[in-house]
């Protein structure tokens, strides 16, 4: 069977009560049962594990290259990461799919599309419990994001990486790994999470925060939506509306939609610039709860003259933006509470959908 999976895969190269509860990684007290250990295998779930390249799996110069190790570009495959970590077998069946081994500011949106066929060809196995993907943190949050919007998934898919190489020293590869594996093992989950340093966010707001730092990984002002402490997985509250479900095949063919990014002394020649490049949308990262520069303001205003759609969004990454009377006069979307790259996102979608304004600004308002 384990096989027969494996031969699938590569072809395609939950609601939850609000108090605190725990969820026990299935297989995880096996070891102390007393049966051989070909028969508790037997008994573990079974996760896929896909791999598409980034920090996680990247082989640096020696345990002390921490910074630089993507000079030498090597990375190794979804069976060597598994294998190396040494997970398999421990509290899952882990079966390894590749798609790309590339450092994850090289993806594109097709690459997501590739991405969300494979899951959707996995989800259809009643075998397989849950889906993991390792991912280079660096764009991360923004493939989580896309996935949530495409996959109406009824298993548990888990998007992780690591801050440092699979060589370095005090790598959190194979500690972020094993959590992912732990929480996609769980039955009484589904959707798109986000796991790593031993907490669960929500692919809405987490965002990468730091460059370096472990704990880089954070959704600002709401916090995780759980905490893996060992074998238990723990959700400490709900998960938010689920976001509007877009067909996969949107992502084949995404039109171009833009940020704007606002600063003392912007003039509006970024926002030309972007209509003049054929943007179908612009989405205005503006200052605190989303305003832009006077002559920002002018040439969003031409923009929408254009047929341009305009989402307005906040350079603070957190916090709801002000649906103002003069944003309403103007035809400018407010963004929500949804940071300006996954607007984006949102936005291109919708585009690329056919939605009208007013379908547009009801999927900003009702997520």
């Amino acid at each position: 069977m384990h096989e027969r999976l494996k031969a699938v895969y590569a072809t395609s190269a939950a609601t939850h009560p609000s108090s605190i509860f725990n969820l026990k990684t299935p297989g995880a007290a096996s070891s102390a049962t007393g049966l051989p250990a070909r028969i508790r295998t037997q008994m573990l779930p079974k996760i896929a594990f896909i791999g598409t390249g980034g920090t996680i799996a990247s082989i640096g110069a020696d345990q002390f290259d921490l910074l630089d190790y993507n000079a030498s570009g090597e990375r190794v495959d979804a069976s060597a990461l598994i294998e190396r970590t040494g997970i398999q077998g421990k509290f899952a069946d882990i079966i390894p799919v590749d798609i790309r081994q590339i450092d994850s500011t090289a993806l594109t949106s097709n690459d997501w599309w590739k991405l969300a066929e494979t899951c959707l060809r996995i989800m259809e196995d009643p075998d397989v419990a849950g889906i993991v993907i390792g991912h280079g943190t660096a764009s991360l949050e923004e493939t989580a994001w896309a996935l949530s919007l495409v996959l109406d998934a009824k298993k548990p898919v888990i998007l992780t990486g690591s801050m440092r190489p699979l060589t370095g020293i005090s790598t959190d590869a194979h500690a972020n790994l094993a959590s992912a594996v732990r929480v996609a093992s769980n039955p009484g989950l589904a959707g798109v999470f986000v796991v790593i340093n031993d907490e669960i966010h929500s692919p809405r707001l987490v965002t990468k925060t730091h460059t370096l730092r472990l704990g880089a990984f954070q959704s600002p002002w709401v916090g995780p939506i759980g905490y893996i402490d060992g074998p238990d997985v723990r959700l400490m509250r709900c998960k938010e509306n689920p976001p509007p479900i877009f067909a996969h095949s949107l992502l084949r063919d995404l039109p171009r939609v833009d940020i704007s990014y606002s600063y003392i002394g912007a003039d509006g020649v970024g926002i030309r610039a972007y209509v003049a490049a054929g943007a179908r949308g612009i989405v205005s990262a503006g200052f605190g709860p989303g305003m832009t520069t006077p002559a920002e303001s002018s040439a969003v205003l031409e923009a929408i003259a254009g047929g341009v759609v305009v989402v307005q969004s906040s350079r603070t990454h957190s916090g709801l933006v002000v649906d103002s009377a003069q944003n309403r006069i103007s035809g400018i979307i407010a963004g929500s509470d949804i940071g300006p790259v996954k607007a984006r996102i949102l936005l291109a979608l919708c585009l690329a959908r056919g939605d009208r304004q007013e379908e547009i600004e009801r999927q900003f308002k009702t997520l």
